[in-house]
């Protein structure tokens, strides 16, 4: 049994799974609650289901992991061999993920070091990966949680979503925020700032918004070496066509992830969202 620090993330990390195998990631599931029923992200509810309910008008909520999730699969991580586990998690303010890890943390049988990285979806995923990369190469727990919160503090990620509406319904985005998208007319860009979904810049028409994301993340993505990810919902030419772009006029591009995200963060977002995570390595 090799002795090892053990890396921990949850389901928005939206990490394919063969790159989680190939790094020994373990991903805790949040859920989605559609209607009466409650089903774990990426294993009992396809990002297809989820946009047809959306589309429906069906009622949709997210739902964070239990203490008791965490707890398990911390007990299951250290019975592997771990002697120390980096659990990173989607921003705080989206979720109650981190709280929950916290918890679990305290009773767990080894080091647990949880951190809230401000992130979601591949923003969160790179962290991950970068602290799978120092753990692999016999790193401490400490090297771990640093290269990931410094990983963290470079990655940027900006999204379009054809209406502001499934994230006011959420409580993702502040009411009076969504309702100048609307009153306006326009389509709205958006980052996370400070690990909050915030309002970017407003645009007056869907071509022109996606321009302007493709503008946003290749003036960011300036690093010698930077990973970019492309993330959509129900929108896979829109997502196929910005990373095609991309791939052109980002020079220190080292690799490019496109991706349909899942139901958590696709609740929140509706169909047609199209995003960009640029992180510097």
């Amino acid at each position: 049994m090799s002795r090892h620090v053990a890396i921990v993330t949850d389901s928005t990390a939206y990490l394919p799974p063969r790159t989680m195998e190939r790094h020994g990631i373990t991903a805790v599931p949040l859920t989605v609650v559609l209607g009466d029923q409650a089903l774990e992200e990426g294993t009992e509810i396809s990002t297809r289901s989820l946009a047809q309910a959306l589309q429906k008008r069906r009622s949709v909520t997210t739902s964070r992991p239990s203490p008791q999730v965490f707890a398990e699969t911390y007990r299951r991580v250290a019975e592997s061999g771990a002697t120390g586990i980096v659990s990173l998690h989607l921003s705080a303010e989206l979720s109650g993920t981190y709280d929950a890890a916290v918890l679990a943390a305290r009773e767990a049988p080894v080091p647990v070091r949880v951190v809230d990285t401000g992130m979601v979806a591949m923003a969160l995923g790179f962290c991950a990966l970068a602290a799978a990369d120092v753990a692999e190469g016999g790193g401490t727990l400490d090297e771990a949680v640093t290269a990931a919160e410094k990983r963290a503090a470079g990655t940027s990620a900006y999204f379009y979503v054809d209406t502001l509406d499934y994230l006011r319904r959420g409580g993702r985005i502040g009411a009076a925020q969504a309702l100048l998208g609307s009153a306006l007319a326009v389509k709205p860009l958006l980052q996370l700032d400070g690990g909050r979904i915030e309002l970017l810049e407003k645009v007056r028409t869907a071509s022109k918004a996606i321009a302007r994301l493709e503008e946003i993340a290749a003036e960011r993505a300036s690093s010698a070496e930077v990973d970019i990810a492309v993330h959509h919902l129900a929108a896979p030419d829109r997502a196929a066509a910005l990373a095609d772009r991309l791939r052109v006029r980002v020079p220190g591009l080292a690799d490019l992830h496109v991706s349909e995200i899942g139901a958590v963060i696709g609740a929140h977002t509706g169909p047609g969202l199209l995003g960009a995570v640029v992180s510097p390595r």
